[in-house]
């Protein structure tokens, strides 16, 4: 704890100082927050009569408001007795209520007197009665657990001689325990002061940090508990333990009105931008989510699944940010993707800003050599106007805090395990505090700057010297690759353009330096708002990636397939020849993931908490994982005419971790937290795995496997006998269970059935009528076994327009699909779901489901208007 500001210091006491409100600004922001106080002289101005003293409205409107707000916690404490609080005070049950200075606890802090104190108390009343009868202006409070001698109304010298008789009386006993406040002298019969109450609630309530507000002498004791984050405000003059102080109780009610705002928007944002309008920035190495205003909400270093450099998009500024704005302010005219890359130009009237995620260079002047494998995000701000830029990089998910040091043409970022820099020529850079931080605020005007001003945040250096190459040269070096691999894909007619960006969308989610592929960008976006429904989705499952593979396949590119076999190859590698014990997913690297963790200092997108990273999925058991690999295979082999001898070992392991796994009960591809059950589309996928290594090895290896054949027709059998169900007259989620699951239309779409058989064809039929809502499929509506609901999965969407394809009703899947279409983001983008209530996308973002989706429905809708 600091030392005792006296009366007069320099934190003043009148209104908020810039100190208090960088202070509050911090402890705003704390995960679980305990806000206590006094209350008179506090929340009620000091009055004559104690019977009057009501509190401020503002104070009770901001004690209310913060009451009301998750992981806070708000608490007052007083002398007064308990039953007197809660009746002056009237304040709802949300707020904890604490009165004789500890003794005694509203509802779930009740703490009954042993007999022994009981007589106590009463021996106390009865010397207090005697000592203090006859003398005018003194009043006793009879309380519980104590006994208070009031003296505001008493002459000077009659306030003396009661106090010295209470002093050398009854404050003696053994038993009592005395506290001296302004104009009274309380005696409890337990030992406790204010200090001591604000501790039991803290542990109750684990709280990270307490914010105390008081004005009397028997706050010091709450303020001497104070440590670490707690914060402390004293009202008024005098000595005081409190590391601030305000004037008086007005400034206390503006105190907590400006916590309850920076909290409020803390823990849920402010006006969030939906999900579907952020756009991706990605190098093959990592990715960043810019929103349509050009902030950098997002990235990652060194890899995707790296802990965040910006993670604004989960917890607001606090959490790291990189922001370009006019200097008048205004929202853009609009954003969009260069044709056929991957950079973003975001443009004002006067302003255009173009980014991209750029490979670290090797032609710095005196810098290093060489590829490092590190990235640059490259701004380059151009116009005609003048703009404002906030720098504010907060590694490790904001858990370090880093230091700006303004040096020749930029920022050297230090206090990081990771060296980085912002390359800044002809910027002048000042340095602010925030919350602990450190941020670097500019004003560029472009005319007096030639017309532009580049930006470069370089990681994996500390070097701040120019390119030997130019810009416009080196960002025709970053794009001409993505536009090149576009050129060689073949695209369809149907949605062409929004399929060539789900295609550029899909390869910047492949982790080139590995082969494997992301399931989206994100972690914790979520799938309701201000629900749990939070996972880390920056991995690479077998399953997504796959699929995703597969779709690249069919627009005509093998390499994304090709690198991501092999980085199964070396998955398999590392199960030491037991590819069943195959996890569902891993890191990019392809190793198993940490704990799943929680991230309790981010309050998430839009409040919706926890923020997670590590995906506890990875010690489910998936069955169905083998079946995307295998048709990834069998793909790549009829596209380019021959099995490579890794990729032959590939085929092997998956046939043989389904023939030793394939009749257990699983987890399923949904991945619920629930106990394993025998899943419709997990069992199709094994069959799927079997029948498509058959596939491979009669046309590209020129023989037949009996044993292969007699395992697929057996397990092929066992789901279409005991898949369906005759209550619900289709195949559903699980053996036995009658609840509908849009996976269950694979037992359609994986060729296991027939596009005409009565089955297929019910069970179509029943996804739609149980499972479809507008614009949307969802994915199931049985209990998984946590709170709230979720949107509609753009993948499951896609299955039922593949479905209305097979089965004959194209009307319905060109209608669907323009449906899928139209909840596209701005620049093309899809996240996991969709609300079509709340119309707006929910889920990590972009999210390659959705978007291999859509590329698999365009493709096989462009082959219907060709036949």
């Amino acid at each position: 704890m600091t030392p005792p500001v006296t009366d007069g210091h320099a934190h003043g006491i009148d209104g908020i100082t810039p100190e208090l409100s960088a202070a509050i600004g911090r402890i705003a922001r704390v995960p679980l927050l305990l806000v206590a106080c006094d209350y008179d002289g506090t929340l009620a101005p000091i009055v004559e009569d104690p019977t009057k003293a009501v509190p401020l409205p503002e104070s009770v409107a901001a004690i209310r408001a913060l009451a009301a707000l998750p992981q806070t916690t708000v608490a007052v404490v007083s002398g007064r007795a308990l039953r007197d609080l809660a009746a002056l005070s009237r304040l709802p049950s949300e707020v904890h209520l604490v009165g004789s200075h500890g003794s005694e606890f509203d509802i779930g802090f009740v703490e009954r007197l042993a007999p022994e104190l009981v007589a106590v108390r009463s021996r106390l009343k009865a010397e207090l009665r005697q000592i203090t009868h006859g003398h005018a202006g003194v009043r006793l409070e009879i309380k519980p657990a104590s006994v208070a001698v009031h003296t505001r109304g008493a002459d000077p010298g009659v306030t003396a001689e009661v106090v010295e008789a209470v002093r050398s009386g009854p404050a003696t006993w053994p038993e009592v325990t005395v506290t001296h406040g302004k104009e009274v002298v309380e005696l409890s019969v337990v030992p406790t002061h204010k200090g001591t109450a604000v501790d039991q609630i803290r542990t109750q309530m684990s709280a990270s940090a307490v914010l105390f507000i008081g004005d009397d002498i028997t706050d010091e004791n709450a303020f001497a508990h104070l440590h670490g984050p707690d914060m402390g405000i004293k009202i008024g003059p005098g000595e005081t333990r409190a590391e601030y102080r305000v004037g008086e109780p007005i400034d206390a009610a503006r105190v907590l009105g400006l916590l309850l705002e920076t909290r409020r928007h803390w823990l849920f944002g402010e006006r969030a931008v939906p999900i579907e309008r952020h756009s991706m920035l990605a190098n093959g190495r990592t990715v960043a989510l810019l929103t349509p205003e050009a902030k950098v909400t997002w990235l990652s270093h060194p890899k995707p699944d790296s802990p965040a450099v910006f993670a604004d998009l989960l917890g607001g500024g606090p959490a790291g940010h990189f922001t370009v704005t006019p200097d008048r302010g205004g929202l853009p005219l609009g954003q969009r993707y260069r044709p056929g890359t991957m950079t973003v130009e975001t443009r004002w009237s006067g302003l255009t800003v173009t980014d991209w995620l750029d490979h670290r260079p090797a032609d710095i002047a005196g810098g290093d050599t060489g590829d490092t494998g590190d990235s640059t995000l490259v701004r380059v701000l151009s116009g005609t106007g003048r703009a404002r830029i906030e720098f504010a990089p907060r590694p490790e998910f904001g858990q370090v805090s880093v230091q700006l040091q303004p040096l020749g043409d930029g920022l050297l970022v230090l206090g990081s395990n990771e060296p980085f820099a912002l390359y800044s020529p002809g910027v002048e850079w000042e340095i602010v505090q925030d919350g602990g931080h450190e941020n670097a605020r500019a004003v560029v005007d472009l005319p007096a700057a030639g017309g532009s001003v580049t930006l470069e945040l370089r990681f994996g250096s500390h070097s701040l010297e120019h390119h030997t190459t130019p810009l416009q040269e080196r960002q025709g070096i970053a794009e001409t690759p993505w536009r090149s691999w576009l050129s060689g894909l073949r695209l369809p007619s149907t949605a062409r353009e929004l399929v060539a960006r789900s295609a550029l969308t899909l390869r910047g989610l492949c982790h080139e330096a590995t082969g494997s592929i992301l399931a989206a960008a994100t972690t914790s976006l979520p799938e309701e708002i201000g629900g749990v429904r939070n996972w880390d989705y920056r991995y690479c499952w077998l399953r997504d990636a796959a699929m995703t593979a597969r779709a690249l396949v069919d627009l005509g590119s093998l390499t994304e397939a090709e690198a991501f076999l092999r980085w199964v190859d070396g998955c398999v590698e590392r199960t030491g020849g037991h590819p069943e014990r195959l996890h569902p997913l891993y890191t990019v690297e392809g190793y198993e993931l940490g704990a799943e963790a929680v991230i309790d200092t981010l309050p998430g997108y839009a409040g919706s908490r926890p923020v997670r990273v590590g995906n506890l999925a990875n010690h489910q058991l998936q069955l169905d994982v083998f079946g995307p690999i295998a048709d990834l295979l069998a793909a790549v082999a009829d596209a380019r005419g021959s099995v490579r001898e890794q990729e032959w070992r590939v085929l092997e392991s998956m046939v043989q971790a389904v023939e030793r796994r394939w009749h257990e009960p699983d987890h399923g591809l949904w991945e619920a937290r629930l106990a394993p059950r025998h899943h419709v589309y997990s069992k199709v996928m094994c069959w799927m795995t079997v029948d498509r290594a058959l596939h491979v090895v009669r046309r590209h290896g020129g023989q037949d496997r009996p044993e292969w054949v007699a395992l697929r027709d057996r397990i092929g059998h066992n789901v279409l006998e005991h898949g369906w169900h005759p209550g619900a007259g289709a195949y559903t989620v699980a053996y036995g269970d009658e609840e509908m699951d849009a996976s269950s239309l694979w037992i359609g779409l994986s060729g296991l059935l027939p596009d005409d058989d009565p089955r297929f064809l019910a069970t179509v039929l029943k996804v739609e009528a149980d499972l479809r809502s507008g614009p949307v499929v969802y994915r199931y509506r049985w209990d998984d076994g946590l709170p709230g609901r979720e949107g509609g999965f753009h993948i499951c969407t896609a299955w039922l327009i593949e479905a209305y394809l097979r089965t004959g009703r194209r009307g319905d899947a060109e209608e669907l699909f323009m449906q899928m279409v139209d909840t596209a983001g701005p620049t093309g983008l899809l996240p996991e779901q969709y609300d079509p209530l709340g119309e707006r996308g929910l889920g990590n973002h972009p999210q390659a489901y959705s978007h291999l989706g859509l590329i698999r429905c365009a493709l096989l809708l462009d082959d219907m208007l060709k036949d």
